[in-house]
């Protein structure tokens, strides 16, 4: 009798990717040189208003972490490591018996522009920007952890966490900063890659607060005993690129002559340099140097991107679809823009009257707002375009969007058509795949490159045609 092949076991790894407005649990696994993603768990995040402080629920999002992580129990599939990414700039304080310090507040909430104000007489931005190459938003971190020392905040604190790193925290009791999300905040000395001392000294942040930011690849260990005992399992949690913007362009397939756009709530426009690009001319174009897998540099910048038609659908009371709102804007003949990046749209009381109120247009039919904030993301990608050609001295030949925004059809197309340049999409959970793909390859030791190689197998990357 013959005996039968023998079947390989499957090894899984989840990917928990966390934004501003949902997050989802994917597990994924690779075979043949494919990666296999399958979504178990999604859940909304959203702001919280607290006595006019906008914060984040951390035991709610603790809570849906760990639903979706049981949900592997309930499918029969045990992922081997664990690893969380979410948006950058935001943190929890512990204090000395390791508990978070409340409330953990949001880069939404207005306290940062006093922050950003009181930092710059202590510390003028071109001297920052020359050590950290961070482009200036009133939210980084540094404005809003100078705005806990003078709250007194700081004054109980021990430690600091990015969010990613406190979930992880959460899940193994291991206290630990990973580089690429410690990098959006402001502290990071580009040059050494770690916490620059003067920074904080100048501000009188202390330096105890911080761990030395350690790689994608790191381990943290196994779930604590009674996470264990309540998932029912036990799987090593281990550190991705946990800044979600660095998790999706570890996953785009870009080379010399093209770019990615990462489409989400922010639009975050990009190409990937050796080394930071820290002059004059960066900085007052407002890009930023942020870190990558392999000590590669994110050289982007970041303007509001579906978060302007998020906050115009919540104004509708969410009573038309994207895909409503999109079919009206192709209707409009209005082509007058804005400028996304403007502080104006960071958190407007009503987003449409924002838009007009900007424009001068009191009474402008809806679908004409909607056609105004098309153009104008398309327009900002152009000069933003331009600019990085300009300041890293390369030719721009092609455009990657990743994402969820990538599903937008005729932003695409109005993308390809202003910009002149090629665009591909076909990567709309890059964020996961790049999260799922940094597990691999610290499971297998395989490269950035292969990881990359991997994604052109696995997806359909298309043009679009303008």
């Amino acid at each position: 009798m013959k005996k039968g092949k023998e079947i390989c076991p499957v090894t899984y790894y989840l990917a928990i990717d966390i934004g501003a407005s949902s997050g989802r649990h994917l597990l994924g696994s690779v075979f043949q040189g494919k990666l296999q993603i399958e979504e178990i768990y999604r859940f909304e995040n959203r702001l919280k208003n607290e006595n006019g402080t906008l914060i984040w629920d951390i035991d709610e999002l603790l809570s849906q972490v760990k639903q979706g992580i049981a949900r592997c129990k309930d499918l029969g599939k045990i992922p081997k490591t664990v690893a969380i990414d979410t948006w950058g700039v935001d943190y929890v304080l512990l204090d000395e018996e390791k508990k978070p310090i409340l409330p953990a507040v949001s880069y939404r909430d207005s306290r940062t522009e006093r922050g950003a104000a009181e930092v710059a007489s202590l510390l003028p931005q071109e001297e920052l920007y020359r050590k950290t190459g961070i482009q200036k938003q009133n939210f980084n971190t540094v404005f809003q952890l100078y705005c806990d020392k003078v709250s007194g905040k700081l004054e109980k604190a021990k430690h600091f966490l990015m969010m990613p790193e406190y979930l992880s925290f959460c899940l193994t009791g291991v206290i630990q900063n990973e580089y690429t999300n410690a990098t959006t905040t402001g502290l990071v000395n580009a040059k050494t890659k770690s916490w620059d001392p003067e920074i904080l000294d100048r501000l009188g942040i202390p330096a105890s607060l911080f761990c030395e930011p350690s790689l994608p690849g790191t381990v943290l260990g196994p779930f604590l005993p009674e996470v264990e005992a309540e998932l029912g399992f036990s799987s090593e949690v281990v550190f991705c690129p946990s800044h979600d913007t660095a998790s999706a362009v570890a996953a785009c397939p870009i080379d010399e002559e093209s770019i990615y756009i990462s489409s989400g709530t922010w639009s975050l426009i990009g190409t990937e340099n050796a080394s930071p690009v820290l002059t004059a001319s960066a900085r007052l174009a407002n890009f930023t140097n942020e870190g990558g897998i392999d000590y590669r540099f994110r050289f982007l910048k970041n303007i509001m991107g579906m978060w302007l038609f998020q906050s115009i659908r919540r104004d509708l009371g969410k009573t038309l679809s994207y895909d409503e709102m999109m079919e009206m804007a192709q209707g409009s003949s209005f082509t007058r823009c804005i400028d996304p990046a403007s502080s104006v749209f960071l958190a407007p009381d009503n987003m449409i009257e924002a838009i007009r109120k900007e424009l001068g247009e009191p009474t402008l039919p809806l679908e004409d707002v909607l056609s105004c904030v098309y153009h104008s993301l398309a327009h900002s990608y152009l000069r933003t375009v331009e600019e990085m050609e300009a300041l890293c001295e390369k030719k721009i030949g092609g455009i990657h969007i990743l994402g969820g925004g990538s599903k937008d059809r005729y932003l695409n197309r109005l993308v390809a058509r202003i910009t002149g340049r090629r665009v591909y999409i076909g990567l709309t959970e890059a964020t996961a795949t790049g999260n799922l793909l940094s597990q691999w390859m610290h499971d297998t030791h395989h490269s950035l490159d292969e990881a990359r190689e991997c994604v052109k197998q696995s997806f359909s990357i298309q043009e679009v045609t303008p």
